[in-house]
Formats: structure tokens, C-alpha cells, sequence
């Protein structure tokens, strides 16, 4: 009979009810009803991993993620609870991914290479560095500069993901979450966080045009790699190429400031 009046109440009924009386049969309600957003966003970060990332695992370490964001949701902040639970989900599993250490040694070297070279090459220009600067500050032709850029692209969602803590644990910002919202803050989010949340759309809005695009059309009108390539009039693999730059440039920069900063 309970099972039965909880069902007929509204989810906004459901989420005051459960912060009340953390009921769990109404948390498997919610299980239940955010379960394919779990595959949804798993999908999302398997685009561009490599093959032996198993699409079960992140949907495994995704569901931790669901757990963590109707625990933490709170109803009374106005914001839609799929939207709250995409970035919980998403760093629950990028979380994993990073503790399981799954990026070849080599290629987070050749990563960390080239954005030094980004970033020293950018701040003696004044500007942002096309690819055949990039190469020949690399020492490497164009060609194999963009066959490198499709080669380290698995591990730039997960770069982006990188948070810039200011104070204790529950005290972060990441990039994406700038990217996310751009024009406001995250609703948990206090108001010292303005400072890094400002530099970070700052560089954003300094990528050349159609990096920013990229990842506006990624990460905040939610298209696929291959959406954003009919969108843009190029192929997938470009696109997963502006996107690897874009991470690059912005961690690049930030780093940068963020020694300023702190």
C-alpha cells in the first residue's frame, strides 16, 4: 500500500519526501527512473577511449555517481535534477578511470609535451598557435602532429575533468562545469569560487572559434563528436581533433594561472 501512494506522488513530492525521511524505497525509485541517464553519459565518455576501457565498467562506476547525486541533490535549489546528476555521473566515472591509472605512461608524456610547447608558444605570440607552428616548435610535420592530437584524444575528457580545489574537498571547480554553465554558477558553488570561475571562462572565450565551438556543442548542447562534424561540415576524427586542442590550449592556460593564483 505504501510502494503504491508513493508512486502516485508527484518526483517533485518524491524529492521533499526524501529529503526528509531518506527513505530508500524512494531512492530506488529514483534508481530506477535515472538509470538510462547512467548509459547515456557512460556512452559519452566511451566515445574516443581506447578499447580496452569496457563500456559496463563506466557504466558500473557511473551508478556510484547517480548514488552520490540524489543524496546530495537538494530540491529547494531550483535546478533540474538531471542536470545536477550528469556532472556527478560523469566524475564518478572519470574518478575511477583516473585511479585505475588507464593512460599509457607514454602517451601522458607526450600529452604533457605538448602542452608545454602550447603554452610557451601561445604566450610568446600573444595569440592562440595553429597546428604548424604547433609542429614545427614540436620538431614534427603537420601530419604527424594530427596523427599524435588522434592518438592522445581519449585522454582530453578526462584532462577536463581535472578540478582546481580552493579549500577542502567539497570546495572545487572543474572545467567542464565552467563550460557547462557559463553564464552562472553551480548552484553548490560559493562565492569565493568567482575568481577561478571567471578565468576560466576567460580562457574559454580566448580559444580560437571553432575550438570553443566544439566544446560548447559537446559538453553544453550535449551533441556527439559526430553530430558536431555534420554541424561543422567536417569529419569526426576533426572534430576529435579541435577537441583534443581545445582541452589542451585551456590546460595550458589554466595551468598558468592557476600557479598565479595559488
Amino acid at each position: 500500500m505504501a510502494d503504491k501512494l508513493l508512486e502516485e506522488k508527484s518526483e517533485a513530492e518524491l524529492w521533499l519526501l526524501f529529503k526528509k525521511n531518506r527513505d530508500p524505497k524512494i531512492r530506488d525509485i529514483f534508481v530506477k527512473q535515472y538509470a538510462p541517464l547512467v548509459k547515456y553519459v557512460a556512452g559519452k565518455v566511451a566515445m574516443g577511449m581506447p578499447h580496452n576501457v569496457e563500456f559496463d565498467d563506466l557504466v558500473g562506476f557511473g551508478v556510484f555517481g547517480l548514488f552520490d547525486a540524489i543524496n546530495k541533490f537538494d530540491p529547494e535549489k531550483h535546478v533540474k535534477f538531471k542536470t545536477y546528476a550528469v556532472t556527478r555521473i560523469r566524475g564518478a566515472i572519470l574518478d575511477e578511470l583516473r585511479s585505475i591509472d588507464w593512460v599509457p605512461r607514454s602517451v601522458r608524456q607526450k600529452t604533457r609535451e605538448i602542452e608545454d610547447t602550447i603554452h610557451h608558444l601561445e604566450s610568446s605570440l600573444g595569440r592562440a598557435a595553429n597546428d604548424e607552428e604547433i609542429a614545427k616548435e614540436l620538431r614534427m610535420s603537420v601530419k604527424d602532429f594530427q596523427k599524435t592530437m588522434m592518438k592522445i584524444s581519449g585522454t582530453s575528457i578526462l584532462s577536463l575533468n581535472d578540478v582546481w580545489y580552493t579549500g577542502d574537498e567539497s570546495d572545487k571547480v572543474s572545467i567542464v562545469d565552467s563550460i557547462e554553465s557559463p553564464s552562472s554558477l553551480n548552484p553548490d558553488m560559493i562565492i569565493e569560487k568567482e575568481e577561478i570561475k571567471r578565468v576560466i571562462v576567460e580562457a574559454i572565450s580566448e580559444l580560437p572559434e571553432k575550438e570553443k565551438k566544439v566544446l560548447v556543442l559537446y559538453y553544453y548542447e550535449d551533441l556527439t563528436l559526430k553530430e558536431i562534424g555534420k554541424v561543422l561540415e567536417v569529419t569526426e576524427s576533426r572534430i576529435s581533433q579541435l577537441h583534443t586542442k581545445a582541452i589542451m590550449r585551456l590546460r595550458a592556460k589554466l595551468t598558468n594561472i592557476k600557479k598565479g593564483i595559488f
